[in-house]
């Protein structure tokens, strides 16, 4: 691996990121060897526009017209602006993901807050105030990449940060753990939650006999599913998400001592989800209802932002736990370690180009710098492997490196050489090493760097004798049930409920009685209670409970686990829905948009028409059709309307369901008097949540979680 701080060599390749919407084609100084971007040409028209050209330059004069042999003759097979645009066409798309497919980006910054080098020689972690680039894409799993942003799913939440050591791919999930303990079993994981083989559905879903029938046999995944069916699966906005590294890593400082680190991403906005009604109806309102969040977000200039937090253990405080460090379906209480914050990432510009950019991003888990490395998860070990492979067969080349939004931004020099889709052009004869050509003059090329160089940790004391080749677990490993149970007990009383109901709607769908029936069985080793809950929601008698491989243990609550618990009663990064219609007070719309906007939320204006109503005051235009902006997309919402519009829209199916659902979805709904016509059509009953409109800014967004009950049936 190059050094960064290592002199330039006389072929180094060094990439420079290409102006924004330039596309360039890439030359080399033959004398430095560098490579540049040739700058692009300058206006040609009046207008500032370039002049069209093919991909190799030719300017084309006619690009609405093919080529053809008269008025009406047949295509001419001369015509190569034709052929090049048609060929380009047909080989647009590449392979989609296998999982992780539908996904969104956004570039930022990472600025290190606590300078840790007692802990790691990471270079980004050296100086507080230290920043470096980032790209992140977050992502479902499950579906391909046109289903929907909001199903259950697990999400990914993967970021590159471009430091000056090198790419450092932090490549994890809004979830600390995971569903299986070795890769060996992922191939066979995805198979069992993707469209059923001979059927091609359910798309991005995974109520679903295979998935279930998979679930059941592999108790292992009991922990992982309780955080698949709480809200944790149902986020509200991207920006709302916390982030995980998943497995244990290590921090080795500049004496070469290490120690075992979590790596944790702690929202500033706090965390948030949906409900399952929501979420379910978002999809149909807005499929791309969080990449547009975040986009829109990021465009508005309310960056969102995230805090870099770390567990910090030793193998000592390891062996004394109840359970395996290096098991990937076990978590770090925090209460037990706490999360120092070490860092703030802040997301500031969106992509360019969606394609070029989020798409062709390549995350790797191998990529990391001096001061981290790996440990002996075996679901890690086989993810190292797993990412490089996949990206050749999706980016079609070994040379993906060299895709800008893959390229290191620091210089990076190598005996790499040729290959498909080769972009860099290096100089000298010198493609191997040792070599001894400096001796005679030339250029010899890089060298490696014993002193600064990437060194594998030695002292692992997790590992095993290196001569035992073994297919086997470690004991605590078998321990699937103890911290499901942990994260169950953890959550509040309707949070429960939350996951029970989700687990009657996916195992509702399973037609395969005996799937249904064992993993009834397995909850039974997670929370009796909840069993019982399952099982009288699906009409099934309770089986007998699971034997258990290690009987589970009762950890200490942990309110970190539970949303609602550490929930952010803020405006802050929330929409707020008002609805108006003719003769409503603009005045009064204009403070209370205002007030939102003052408290950092965003007002969104709906009406049920667009092109602009008078209004007492003036005219006002909504942002938002009503029928086209149910509520379910608004964190909380507000109506100022005329008595005589409100009676009228007593009769709009549309807008008596825009206050119902945001009644039964439990948010804040702030009214004027003329609005009471329409809340007692939803069957809108006041409480604590339910104010008049001077009041909203006291009560604020936030769920009305005692309301719940009123509303909808809970397994």
């Amino acid at each position: 691996m190059a050094d960064a701080d290592s002199p330039s060599n006389t072929n180094s390749l060094h990439h420079h990121a290409p102006g924004a919407g330039s596309v360039t084609p890439q030359s080399v100084n033959g004398a430095a060897g560098e490579l540049h971007q040739n700058v692009p040409a300058k206006a040609d028209h009046k207008d500032g526009t370039s002049h069209l050209t093919d991909n190799f330059g030719h300017r084309i004069s006619d690009n609405q017209n093919s080529l053809r042999a008269g008025e009406r003759g047949p295509t001419l097979l001369e015509d190569f602006i034709l052929r090049e645009k048609i060929f380009h066409f047909d080989h647009e798309r590449i392979p989609e993901r296998i999982v992780h497919a539908r996904g969104t980006g956004a570039h930022g910054v990472f600025e290190c807050t606590k300078a840790i080098p007692e802990l790691t020689k990471a270079s980004i972690f050296q100086k507080a105030g230290g920043t470096c680039p980032v790209f992140v894409r977050f992502s479902t799993v499950a579906g391909g990449a046109g289903s929907i942003d909001t199903p259950r799913d697990v999400r990914g939440f993967a970021v590159k940060l471009y430091t000056e050591s090198g790419n450092w791919d932090l490549v994890g999930n809004n979830i600390p753990v995971f569903f299986i303990q070795d890769a060996i079993k992922f191939p066979d994981l995805v198979h069992s939650v993707k469209m059923e083989a001979d059927r091609g559905y359910p798309q991005a879903a995974s109520a679903h006999d295979t998935f279930w029938d998979f679930v059941g046999l592999m108790p292992e995944t009991m922990h992982m599913i309780m955080w698949a069916m709480s809200d944790r699966a149902i986020p509200r906005s991207f920006r709302m998400m916390e982030g995980f590294g998943v497995h244990s890593f290590r921090f080795i400082n500049a004496k070469g001592e290490g120690r075992f680190v979590k790596f944790h991403w702690k929202p500033v906005l706090g965390i948030e989800s949906t409900t399952w009604d929501e979420a379910v109806k978002i999809a149909g309102a807005d499929p791309d209802f969080h990449r547009r969040d975040l986009f829109e977000a990021i465009d508005a200039g309310d960056f969102p932002q995230w805090d870099l937090g770390v567990q910090i253990f030793d193998e000592a405080w390891a062996s004394r736990q109840p359970y395996d460090v290096l098991d990937a379906t076990k978590l770090i209480p925090e209460e037990e370690i706490p999360v120092e914050i070490i860092g703030r990432m802040t997301l500031n510009r969106n992509v360019d180009n969606f394609f070029a950019e989020t798409e062709q991003v390549a995350f790797l888990p191998t990529n990391i710098i001096p001061g981290i490395d790996f440990t002996n998860d075996p679901l890690l070990q086989g993810r190292l492997f797993s990412y490089l492979d996949t990206q050749k067969s999706r980016l079609g080349t070994t040379n993906f490196h060299q895709i800008p939004i893959n390229a290191p931004k620091c210089p990076f020099h190598n005996f790499q050489r040729d290959g498909l889709m080769q972009t860099l052009v290096p100089t000298g004869r010198a493609n191997y090493e040792p070599n001894s050509l400096a001796e005679a003059g030339e250029n010899g090329g890089p060298r490696a760097c014993p002193e600064t160089g990437f060194t594998s940790f030695e002292a692992n004391a997790e590992r095993n004798d290196p001569t035992e080749k073994l297919r086997v677990r470690a004991e605590l490993f078998a321990d699937h049930y103890s911290q499901a149970r942990l994260f169950y007990r953890s959550q509040t009383e309707n949070e429960q409920a939350h996951i029970a109901s989700a687990l009657v709607f996916e195992l509702s769908k399973v037609q395969l009685d005996h799937v249904r029936s064992r993993v009834v069985s397995r909850l039974r080793n997670i929370d009796e209670n909840l069993a019982k809950r399952v099982a009288a929601g699906l009409a099934i008698e309770m089986p007998e409970k699971a034997k258990a491989a290690k009987v589970p243990i009762d950890m200490k609550p942990s309110d970190a686990l539970s949303i609602q618990k550490q929930a952010k009663q803020t405006l802050a990064g929330r929409k707020v829905g008002i609805l108006f219609a003719e003769g409503s007070d603009k005045a009064a719309i204009d403070k209370l948009k205002g007030d939102i906007e003052k408290a950092g939320g965003s007002a969104f204006l709906v009406a049920p028409k667009v092109g602009g109503i008078k209004v007492k005051g003036g005219t006002l235009k909504a942002d938002g059709q009503l029928a086209g902006s149910p509520s379910v997309l608004f964190d909380a919402v507000a109506s100022i309307l005329m008595p005589d519009q409100a009676e009228k829209l007593t009769k709009d199916g549309a807008a008596v369901q825009w206050f119902m659902d945001a009644f039964g979805h439990c948010k804040t709904i702030a009214h004027c008097n003329g609005t009471k016509v329409i809340l007692e059509k939803a069957n809108v009953e006041p409480d604590e949540g339910v104010v008049p409109i001077e009041s909203f800014m006291n009560v604020g967004v936030k769920r009305h979680w005692a309301r719940e009950p009123k509303v909808r049936d809970l397994a």
